[in-house]
């Protein structure tokens, strides 16, 4: 397995396929990953075509258990982000 593309790489490849500069994919890229944070944040979902859908969940409180002690603890309600990755990606990679 190949080691994953760090953000200059793909800022690169990013800018390759635009056809632009890196500055100018550099702040697509940013300015991206600010619209989906935003919108998740505020409790809404974000697909990226092709990609996936980025939605936050809300998880219960809950019992866990700490495997060193086995002590059982209640583990307060939180939210968690969810990423759902595309059929089209999937079936890229398993095609």
């Amino acid at each position: 397995m190949s080691k994953p593309l760090t953000k200059t790489q793909f800022v690169a490849a990013l800018a390759d396929k635009m056809g632009t500069d890196k500055k100018t994919a550099s702040a697509a890229l940013d300015a991206l990953a600010d619209v989906v944070t935003s919108e998740v944040v505020a409790g809404g979902a974000v697909t990226l075509p092709g990609i996936g859908k980025v939605v936050c969940r809300a998880r219960p409180e809950r019992q866990v258990r700490n495997p060193a002690t086995n002590e059982v603890i209640t583990k307060p309600a939180d939210k968690v982000v969810k990423i759902t990755v595309a059929k089209a990606l999937k079936d890229s990679v398993n095609g």
